[in-house]
């Protein structure tokens, strides 16, 4: 496919090496107006705004993903093969699975179930299991002991149902799984097939246990700057 793309509008060069995703729009446009220097918008097709700018003299990008696999599949896929990415990290936000995780708690993706069928793409005789990227882990995990934040490190479930009639993703829960969220299968597929590295850390936002912590729309876009400072730090050049 020739560049631009049907989805990105730029040159291959407008984007970093390395490209945080935010599912939100708006949290793109967040992080490039109060973490980045000299940050350029690079891409705005479909309302979907992309950034590249500087963290402490690092050149790094920032560009929405939209919501579920489908979207971020697109967008991820195009960013590794046509854009030269080298990673891509997901911040996002999650449901909590478990008690011991609290709204603006930080979960560290290391592996992605799903009930989506994202992978079936590939014709494998059995189930992959999408996993991040070791090196991005360790440095999230070490960016998060340095932050003091409380953080768990483990699965999460990307979910292709945002409103399940059947209510039934709890019982993951009962597999260690440590919340929901709807993206990070898709980009540890995308990332698997490309060579590629990616990585998914997510702010707690809800609590399958406790609704009453629930956070608004408002507080998720802005609340979640721990997660963003902790991306922007493992962002590689």
């Amino acid at each position: 496919m020739p560049i631009p793309t049907a989805h990105i509008a730029c040159k291959k060069e407008d984007f970093a090496k390395t490209v945080l995703m935010p599912g939100d729009p708006l949290r793109s446009k967040f992080i490039a107006e109060n973490y980045l220097d000299d940050a350029v918008l690079v891409n705005d097709i479909r309302g979907v705004q992309g950034y590249t700018g500087y963290y402490k003299g690092k050149r790094v990008s920032v560009m929405a993903s939209g919501m579920g696999q489908p979207s971020i599949g697109i967008y991820s896929y195009e960013l590794f093969n046509f854009y030269d990415v080298s990673s891509i990290i997901r911040v996002g936000s999650c449901g909590s699975f478990q008690a011991d995780l609290k709204p603006c708690d930080i979960v560290v993706a290391m592996g992605a179930c799903t009930n989506g069928s994202f992978a079936d793409q590939y014709n494998l005789h059995g189930h992959f299991a999408p996993i991040a990227d070791f090196g991005l882990v360790r440095r999230a995990v070490e960016e998060c002991e340095k932050a003091g934040v409380n953080y768990r490190v483990g699965n999460v479930f990307s979910s292709d149902i945002f409103y399940n009639d059947s209510f039934s993703d709890l019982a993951w829960s009962k597999l260690g799984v440590l919340g929901v969220e709807m993206e990070a299968a898709a980009l540890y597929c995308n990332a698997a097939r490309a060579g590629k590295k990616a990585l998914c850390i997510c702010s707690v936002s809800d609590s399958f246990i406790d609704p009453s912590q629930n956070m608004s729309a408002d507080a998720r876009r802005t609340a979640f700057t721990k997660m963003m400072e902790i991306a922007l730090e493992v962002a590689e050049a």
